[in-house]
């Protein structure tokens, strides 16, 4: 019998998100990882595209921070859902006080009279202030007030005094003025002390005003591209709707003023890119104080994009006592160090062995020219390639963003249907191509490598590979957009002669061999080179041998070994 949502600990308002979205039962990587979130464990999980990764990590995280969100509203006197339903079935009544629970961060994060007015020294309701720098001029006017125009007069010998509380004028007030406090040089981006060390060593501006800034985030999730970020949000906002929380997502391309107004309204979950978020942190629009869980998603992906110095700030300006959550493809050796220093006894999850692709997908090696990899596919886009059928949504990947472009102008004046997404076009024009292929205006995609962790679009019936991925986890990425939730796929990858080296990188990796697949009909060029079917899967060891020094020893010439 499959496990339910239900049996891995989820309460009512989170299943209530899960049926909205449509998921029927948990994935394997969701049965194994939410009890983990559930139970405060650090976890790293790694498993294939398409396997339901954030659902994983999006529902326990948006339950485990759900009594935060509860007491900073009712704190704060703010209604919501969650607070009603609170107060009708008791939900929260029987969550365990824990150092860091619900008490402490409702007192630290939302004491006060309200959310919407300020207490002033005479009893008096002021607006709110709306960012930390307007908060900071106002403090100085207001002790300039108190103390009067003396200062500012010195030379001239006036001086007028403040009137006291009983209103005779001309009386000097006996009152002492209140101590300037110094101004402390803000680190930039996070330095050696933690969100929470900074906090008790400056003073927490919240103790003596409660509504100094607004609540949360409670939880962290930092993604590498804006089409992934789009997609955490496309989960996340549905379950929202449903428990009453509130998520905010920024990243770049979008408008900076906006994310903003958003952040100053409180949120409960924060969706991030690095560049972005650092840049609200180094202008004190956003502080990760009150952040309870962590998510670092495609880690490998935050690598290769050279975004690993921006991670490590952002992690250095969180709490330290917290949760850590990892969640990617694939773990490169290259990280594991870090990764180690970040989580805590953390629990290992792994659906699939790295570099397995997955069974749903059917490859398909395809040898050509150069010269003929666009007649090539537009002869499978019209034929239907192995699956006999003419696909109507075909996604192709591009090594770079010139071919793209190229290939984009060669397939329009075929008449096909055709959009393109990679780096250098606006994000409305890349939310414009995703939407309209995902509605079936357009059959084919052409994309980029930067493009093929963050398309998530279901009924993809082929992806093509035009140009040879240089990186093998990028293949594996690639193909991984087909045969999703157990639906059939197809994946073709043209291969010219120049390109064999990265081919028997990827059958390296993936420890299999692409079987060959020509086009019936199709008139081959020639000079193509078909690779040996017998080759093999294992990579050859390089020798200090190798060489000129090498000859009468049996092994084959060449500075670096063997070439295949």
């Amino acid at each position: 019998m499959d496990t339910t949502f239900a049996e891995l600990g989820l309460n009512e308002h989170i299943l209530e998100g899960v049926r909205a979205l449509g998921f029927q039962s948990p994935t394997p990587v969701q049965a194994q990882a939410i009890p983990q979130v559930l139970a405060g464990r650090d976890v790293i999980a790694s498993a294939q595209t398409g396997t339901g990764k954030t659902a994983a990590f999006a529902l326990p995280v948006l339950q485990v921070i759900e009594p935060y969100s509860r007491d900073a509203r009712a704190k704060a006197g703010v209604a919501s859902r969650l607070q009603a339903s609170a107060d009708e079935e008791g939900v929260g009544d029987d969550v365990p006080p824990n150092p860091n629970g619900p008490e402490v961060i409702a007192d630290d994060v939302a004491g006060g009279p309200s959310v919407s007015a300020n207490v002033d020294g005479d009893g008096g309701v002021s607006q709110p202030k709306r960012r930390a720098r307007r908060r900071h001029h106002k403090a100085k006017a207001d002790a300039a007030a108190e103390k009067g125009t003396a200062t500012g007069e010195r030379g001239k010998g006036v001086s007028h005094a403040v009137t006291p509380s009983d209103g005779a004028p001309g009386q000097a007030s006996s009152a002492p003025a209140p101590a300037k406090r110094k101004r402390s040089r803000r680190r930039r981006g996070g330095g050696k002390a933690s969100g929470q060390e900074r906090k008790a060593a400056s003073g927490d501006s919240r103790e003596a005003n409660p509504n100094a800034r607004p609540f949360g985030p409670f939880a962290l999730v930092v993604t590498p591209t804006r089409e992934l970020a789009q997609q955490i949000e496309d989960v996340v906002s549905v379950v929202c709707s449903h428990t009453g929380q509130k998520a905010v997502v920024v990243m770049g391309g979008a408008k900076f003023d906006r994310q903003i107004r958003e952040l100053e309204a409180g949120c409960d979950l924060l969706v991030a890119t690095p560049g972005r978020l650092i840049d609200l942190m180094e202008h004190d629009h956003v502080s990760l104080d009150d952040v309870k869980v962590f998510v670092l998603d495609e880690a490998d992906r935050m690598l290769d994009m050279g975004f690993w110095p921006s991670v490590r700030r952002i992690v250095a300006a969180l709490p330290r006592e917290r949760q850590t959550l990892l969640f990617s493809a694939t773990i490169p050796p290259s990280i594991k160090g870090t990764v180690d220093a970040m989580l805590r006894d953390p629990v290992q999850i792994e659906i699939a062995r790295i570099g397995e692709t997955a069974d749903t997908v059917e490859e398909h090696l395809c040898p050509v020219t150069q010269g003929q990899k666009t007649q090539l596919l537009e002869t499978l886009l019209r034929t239907g390639g192995a699956a006999g059928e003419a696909p109507e949504r075909v996604l192709v990947f591009c090594r770079t963003k010139h071919r793209v472009d190229d290939l984009d102008s060669y397939l329009k004046a075929a008449g096909v249907k055709v959009d393109v997404m990679h780096a250098d076009r606006p994000q409305k024009a890349r939310e414009r191509a995703l939407e309209r292929f995902r509605d079936g205006k357009v059959q084919v995609l052409v994309a980029t490598d930067v493009m093929s962790r963050g398309i998530d679009v279901s009924g993809i019936d082929a992806v093509v590979n035009y140009d040879v991925p240089m990186d093998p986890e990028d293949y594996v990425h690639r193909i991984g957009r087909t045969g999703r939730a157990g639906a059939a796929g197809h994946a073709y990858t043209f291969v010219a002669p120049d390109e064999i080296s990265p081919l028997r990188e990827i059958e390296y990796f993936t420890h299999k061999l692409i079987p060959v697949w020509d086009q019936p009909g199709f008139d081959y060029d020639s000079s193509r080179i078909v690779p040996n079917p017998g080759r093999s899967t294992t990579k050859p060891k390089r020798t200090m041998f190798s060489g000129s020094r090498s000859r009468g020893r049996g092994i084959s010439a060449g500075r670096y070994g063997r070439h295949y």
